[in-house]
């Protein structure tokens, strides 16, 4: 079956590259480092019989924390057909390194063990979108592990990304892991609705981002 190019500028190279983004971000980002799409350089579509709709991109991201260190990738994504339960596949494969995060990893690692109690914040960013330099691993983390719900729940026709942290509580532990319980709102910008989720993250600096469970929640009627 032959590719179709897609614009590049255009609604759908744009959601593929928002989950492309979402999942890397999810397998390589984490408190001390978080990943945006700068630009999407070219997409094409296939159309892969019986199996679904595949998308081959190339994309330039850069560093949330530092706007100039940037890096090249190139994706491959596949939407299944009409199986509602089965996520995408998507492939990434980065052209170069990305930037040393293990330091500022390890001052939140040792940070939050230090702590007498555990950790609870809410409304990050707040309604100025202003993130407390001190909450900042929180969110990157929290971005993080919102790339793994919008992998699992994204399709051709959504758009999803984090907006903001209603409220996170740190789960005491016995292990060496953090564990964070995070109610996180995900703006879907395809369909304007915004999407309580829960979703508990376990997080270690030698081990990465991992999130043991994820629920949508029902929406509360506004105000």
């Amino acid at each position: 079956s032959a590719a179709m190019e897609l614009e590049a500028s255009g609604a759908v190279g744009g959601r593929v590259a928002a989950l492309a983004t979402g999942y890397l971000g999810y397998r390589r980002g984490g408190p001390g480092r978080g990943l945006e799409l700068r630009s999407l350089r070219r997409a094409r579509r296939q159309d892969v019989c019986d199996v679904g709709h595949k998308y081959y991109l190339e994309l330039e991201l850069q560093d949330i924390q530092d706007k100039d260190s940037t890096i090249s990738c190139t994706a491959e994504v596949l939407y299944h057909l009409g199986t509602k339960s089965l996520a995408p596949d998507v492939q990434v494969t980065l052209q170069g390194e990305l930037r040393e995060a293990e330091e500022e990893e390890k001052e939140f690692y040792n940070r939050i063990r230090s702590l007498d109690k555990e950790l609870v914040a809410e409304n990050i960013p707040d309604s100025h979108g202003h993130v407390p330099p001190e909450m900042e691993p929180i969110f990157l983390l929290a971005r993080a592990a919102s790339g793994y719900v919008i992998w699992q729940n994204s399709t051709e026709n959504t758009k999803f990304q984090l907006a903001q942290i209603k409220e996170v509580k740190q789960v005491k532990r016995s292990d060496e892991y953090l564990e964070f319980d995070y109610m996180i709102l995900l703006h879907e910008m395809v369909s304007q609705e915004i999407i309580p989720w829960q979703m508990r993250v376990l997080w270690h600096p030698q081990h990465g981002v991992q999130v043991t469970q994820d629920k949508r929640q029902p929406k509360h009627p506004s105000g």
